[in-house]
C-alpha cells in the first residue's frame, strides 16, 4: 500500500504495538497514519512540528509519545493521541538534529550535524551523556543492548563505539574516504556492516573496529542510504537509485532487488511492529508499505499497492529547507530562528 505525502519525507517510524506509522516531512510537518491490510491508510494526526524540516522521528514511552528532530536544533515531544506538544528542547544540539534512536525503555540517543551523539534519560529528565567523538554530521546510529554499546557513523569517514556503562568512547575507526551512511549489527553481534557513499558495504568484526575486515561492492556505485537487518545473514538496503534490495552478506554474498521507488533516492527503511510490513520513504514523496512475505516470495518483481492520496493544500508548503539535497545525510543547514511558545528548558522529559 502507498501513501502520497505530497512532500518529501526524511524519516519514518512504526508504533511499537499498534498499526500506526509516523513520517517527518521536509515542510516540518509530522504525519501519523493508521493502516490495515484490507483498507487504505487514514491520516489520524498532523502536527506542525518544526519551522524547518523534520529529519528524525521516533515513537517512545511505549508509543505514547513521538519525538522529532530538526535542523532548527530542537527536539519536540508530541502526544500520540492528541497531537499536543508535551515539551520542546530548543538547543538540543549545536547544529541540526539528524538522527534519533531508541536505546532502552528509558533512554534515547540523538545525533547532530556537529558530530555529537547525546544520550537522554527520561527518568532523570535530561541529557545524561554526550560523546563528542566525530568532526562531521552523524549519518546513522545503532545500539547493541547486551554490551550497552552505541555505534555511530559520521560524515568524517569514521565509525565510533561508545560505551554507555563507562560513559566513554571505546574506540573509533581509522578514516575512510568512503563516507559511511548507514549501519547495522549482524551475526549475533559479531559483525558490523556499514553502507557507504560509493555503494561499497564495509564489514567490521566486533572488537576490531580500527579498519574493516572486508568489503562488498555489489551495490556500487549507488550510495547505500539505509540498511535494515532482516536476519543475522541478510539485510535490506535502500539506495540512491531508488532500489530496495535483499542483500546476503554472510556467508553467501548475493543481491536481489525486491522493490523500487521510481529511481528516486530511498531515504529510510523500517519494519512494522509485527514485521508484516516493510516501510520505505523516498524523494518521490511516497510512503510505501510492502508486504514482507510477498517481497521475499517474489524477489526481483515489482509489488503493487493501493494509494491513499493525501492532498491538503497546506501540505504543499515548501518554504523551509526548500533546496532539495541529494540525500538528507550531510546537508548541514543551519537555523537562524527558533521555534516559539513551548518549554525551552533542559528539563525536556519532565512531562513525558
Amino acid at each position: 500500500m502507498e501513501i502520497n505525502l505530497k512532500n518529501i519525507a526524511f524519516d519514518l517510524d512504526f508504533h511499537p504495538s499498534n498499526q500506526l506509522v509516523a513520517a517527518g516531512l521536509i515542510t516540518g510537518n509530522l504525519f501519523v497514519y493508521r493502516y490495515a491490510e484490507d483498507s487504505e491508510p487514514q491520516r489520524v494526526l498532523k502536527v506542525r512540528a518544526h519551522k524547518e524540516s523534520c529529519r528524525a522521528v521516533r515513537f517512545i514511552n511505549e508509543g505514547r509519545v513521538i519525538l522529532t528532530g530538526s535542523p532548527d536544533c530542537s527536539i519536540l515531544a508530541t502526544d500520540t493521541e492528541t497531537g499536543s506538544a508535551v515539551a520542546r528542547l530548543e538547543n538540543s544540539h549545536e547544529k541540526a538534529v539528524n538522527r534519533l534512536v531508541n536505546l532502552t525503555e528509558t533512554t534515547i540517543a540523538s545525533g547532530g550535524d556537529e558530530g555529537c551523539i547525546k544520550v537522554w534519560d527520561t527518568r532523570q529528565q535530561s541529557c545524561c551523556n554526550s560523546f563528542q567523538v566525530h568532526e562531521e554530521y552523524i549519518t546513522d546510529m545503532t545500539f547493541e543492548p547486551d554490551s550497552m554499546k552505541l555505534l555511530g557513523s559520521s560524515g568524517d569517514g569514521t565509525l565510533s563505539v561508545n560505551n554507555l556503562r563507562s560513559n566513554k568512547v571505546q574506540t573509533q575507526s581509522e578514516f575512510s574516504e568512503d563516507e559511511p551512511l548507514s549501519i547495522v549489527i549482524m551475526k549475533n553481534g559479531r559483525k558490523v556492516i556499514c553502507g557507504t557513499e560509493s555503494g561499497t558495504m564495509l564489514l567490521y568484526s566486533w572488537g576490531f573496529f580500527k579498519d574493516c575486515s572486508d568489503r562488498f561492492t555489489a551495490l556500487s556505485p549507488n550510495p547505500v542510504n539505509a540498511l535494515l537487518k532482516l536476519d543475522e545473514e541478510r539485510v535490506i538496503s535502500g539506495t540512491e537509485n531508488g532500489l530496495i534490495s535483499l542483500v546476503g552478506i554472510l556467508p553467501n554474498r548475493v543481491i536481489q532487488p525486491i522493490a523500487e521507488h521510481s529511481e528516486y533516492p530511498v531515504e529510510r527503511l523500517a519494519f512494522s511492529h509485527d514485521r508484516k510490513f516493510l516501510g520505505s520513504i523516498s524523494h518521490d514523496s511516497i510512503l510505501k508499505m510492502w508486504d514482507i512475505d510477498s517481497l521475499l516470495q517474489d524477489s526481483g518483481k515489482k509489488v503493487e499497492g493501493k494509494m491513499a492520496d493525501d492532498s491538503d493544500d497546506d501540505d504543499m508548503d515548501m518554504d523551509n529547507d526548500n533546496s532539495l539535497p541529494k540525500s538528507s545525510k550531510g546537508t548541514k543547514r543551519k537555523n537562524n530562528g527558533r521555534a516559539q511558545g513551548l518549554d525551552t528548558s533542559g528539563d525536556f522529559f519532565a512531562d513525558l
